[in-house]
C-alpha cells in the first residue's frame, strides 16, 4: 500500500472484505466481459454468424485482465470502455470483430452496476440478518428485566430492557423488509442501443423484432435477473439507485438510533459495548471506557443517510436520453453507501453479540425514580384502607417535594418510601409499600409484547432465512 497518496478509508479500515471485493476492479470489468461473452452467445444462438472458436477463446479470458496495459490503452483512447475492449480483443484475436457487437457502452456498465447492486444488497441482506439475531436474542433475554424509560430525556414511565432492543429489533425488521422488496424488483438494463431504442439490434437482426426482444430476455437470464427495464433511455433510470441508497439510508438511521441510544446507556453505565482487555478509551484519562463502535456507527451512518440526497439530485439532473455528469458522482456514491452501510453492519453486530447489561446500575436507578411515579398506586391503597383521598394526595405532594430537593440539593438517596411509611396516615399499607412499588408492577405487558411480537413476526423471518445465517461471516472489527 503506498503512503503518498489518499486511502478511503472505507476499504482500508472499516467495510469487509466481500463488499470491498464486490466493487473492485477486478469484479467491474470481468463482469464487462462476462456480459460481452453473453451478448455473443445469445447473438449465436439466435442466428448471427458467431463461431463456436471465438466463444471458447472468450471463455478463456473472463478474469485475466492487465489493468496495466488498460490504463495505458485508456490514456490513449479516453475511453474506458473501448480501451477494455481492445485489452480482451488482444486475448481473444478470433472473437475481436464481434465483441460489443451493436452495444453501447451502457450496455456493460449500466448492466454491471445493477450486478454489482444485486450482488451487495445480498451481502447487506444476510448481514442484516445476523444483526436481527443478535437483537432478537437480547430482547427475549431482557424482556422481563424492568428499566427506567425516558421521554424527553427525563425519566418517564419503566419498561423492560428486552422491550427497549425490540424497538431497535422493529426498525432493523422493517429495513429488511424494504431491502427484499428492492432486491426483489431490481431490474435489468439489457441491450437497448444508444438511446434505448434497440435501433442497432434490430439492423444486426434484420428488422426481426422478436429476435431482438428474446435477445434482450436470454442475457438478462444469463446474469440472473428475472426482471427486465422494458424502456429506458441510453441508461436505466437514475431513480433506481436513489431507493436502493434510500434502504441503505433506512439501515443507516436505524443503527444510529441505537448506537445513539447506547452511547446515552453507557454514560448512565447501565449497558455498555465490549471492551478489550488492553482497550484504551483515552490518551490521557486512562479511566475511560469510551464507547468508540457506538461512536463509529453514529460517524459512518451520517455519510450514509447524506448519499441518499446525492442520489435524489443525480436522478433530478439527467438530461434527455442520458448526459454523463452522473459519472463520477455514482463512481463514488455508488459504492461508498454500500461500503459504508456494511461497515455500520459489521459493528453492529460484533456490539450486539457482546454488549454487557448491569442489572444492579439499572436498579438503582430505578430506586431514584420510582417512589415518585407510583404515588398514584400508593394513594390508591390508602384510600382503600380507610383513608380521605384529598388528604392523601397533599401529604404525598409535601412529601415528595422534600424528597426531590434532598436529592437536588444534597444529592441524596430518594427517601420518599420511608418518608411516608413513617407517616401515620399510610401506617395501613406500610408494611406492603415495597410491594406496592415492586419494578415488575409497572411495566405492564412488555415481556409479553416482545414474546408475541418475535413468535408473530421474527422467528418465522430467521427460519425461513436459516441457510444464509448459517453461512454468512460477519468480518473482523479493527477497534
Amino acid at each position: 500500500m503506498s503512503h503518498e497518496v489518499y486511502i478511503n478509508p472505507l476499504s482500508s479500515r472499516y467495510a469487509g472484505k466481500e463488499m470491498n471485493a464486490n466493487w473492485s476492479d477486478q469484479k467491474k470489468h470481468s463482469t464487462w466481459r462476462r456480459l460481452w461473452l453473453a451478448l455473443a452467445k445469445a447473438q449465436k444462438a439466435l442466428g448471427l454468424h458467431i463461431s463456436d472458436e471465438q466463444i471458447t477463446q472468450m471463455e478463456a479470458h473472463l478474469d485475466d485482465i492487465d489493468f496495466d496495459a488498460a490504463a495505458r490503452k485508456e490514456a490513449e483512447l479516453r475511453h474506458d470502455v473501448m480501451s477494455h475492449i481492445h485489452i480482451f480483443s488482444d486475448l481473444c484475436p478470433l472473437a475481436r470483430p464481434i465483441i460489443h457487437l451493436g452495444a453501447t457502452s451502457c450496455y456493460v456498465t449500466d448492466n454491471t452496476e445493477l450486478v454489482q447492486i444485486r450482488d451487495a444488497l445480498r451481502i447487506i441482506r444476510g448481514k442484516l440478518l445476523k444483526v436481527i439475531a443478535n437483537f432478537t436474542s437480547l430482547s427475549l433475554e431482557h424482556k422481563n428485566l424492568p428499566v427506567l424509560g425516558f421521554t424527553h430525556y427525563q425519566p418517564a414511565q419503566l419498561t423492560t430492557l428486552g422491550k427497549r432492543f425490540s424497538l431497535y429489533l422493529q426498525d432493523l425488521l422493517i429495513d429488511f423488509l424494504r431491502l427484499d422488496t428492492e432486491l426483489a424488483r431490481l431490474p435489468f438494463r439489457g441491450v437497448k442501443g444508444t438511446t434505448g431504442t434497440q435501433a442497432s439490434f434490430m439492423a444486426l437482426f434484420e428488422g426481426d423484432r422478436d429476435k431482438v426482444k428474446m435477445l434482450d430476455r436470454m442475457i438478462a437470464e444469463e446474469m440472473g435477473f428475472d426482471n427486465l427495464l422494458l424502456i429506458c433511455g441510453q441508461t436505466y433510470t437514475r431513480k433506481l439507485d436513489y431507493y436502493v441508497l434510500s434502504v441503505l439510508s433506512g439501515i443507516a438511521q436505524s443503527a444510529y438510533k441505537f448506537a445513539g441510544d447506547l452511547r446515552l446507556m453507557s454514560n448512565l453505565k447501565e449497558v455498555e459495548e465490549p471492551f478489550g482487555k488492553k482497550q484504551i478509551g483515552s490518551s490521557a484519562m486512562a479511566y475511560k471506557r469510551n464507547p468508540m463502535r457506538s461512536e463509529r456507527i453514529c460517524s459512518i451512518s451520517r455519510f450514509v443517510i447524506s448519499l441518499t440526497e446525492n442520489a435524489a439530485h443525480t436522478h433530478a439532473s439527467q438530461w434527455f436520453e442520458r448526459t454523463l455528469d452522473d459519472s463520477a458522482n455514482r463512481r463514488l456514491s455508488l459504492p461508498q453507501a454500500f461500503l459504508g452501510a456494511d461497515a455500520v453492519l459489521s459493528l453492529l453486530a460484533d456490539i450486539t453479540a457482546g454488549l454487557v447489561v448491569w442489572p444492579g446500575v439499572i436498579a438503582r436507578h430505578i430506586r431514584q425514580e420510582l417512589p415518585f411515579m407510583a404515588t398514584e398506586n400508593i394513594l390508591m391503597e390508602a384510600v382503600k384502607q380507610g383513608g380521605d383521598r384529598q388528604q392523601l394526595h397533599e401529604t404525598i405532594r409535601v412529601h415528595s417535594m422534600a424528597a426531590a430537593r434532598q436529592v437536588k440539593e444534597h444529592a441524596a438517596d430518594n427517601d420518599l418510601l420511608e418518608r411516608l411509611k413513617n407517616d401515620p396516615l399510610f401506617a395501613g399499607i406500610a408494611d406492603h409499600m415495597e410491594h406496592i412499588v415492586n419494578p415488575s408492577g409497572f411495566i405492564g405487558r412488555a415481556p409479553e409484547q416482545v414474546q408475541e411480537f418475535i413468535e408473530s413476526e421474527i422467528n418465522p423471518l430467521l427460519a425461513e432465512n436459516r441457510d444464509i445465517l448459517d453461512t454468512t461471516r460477519m468480518d473482523e472489527i479493527r477497534v
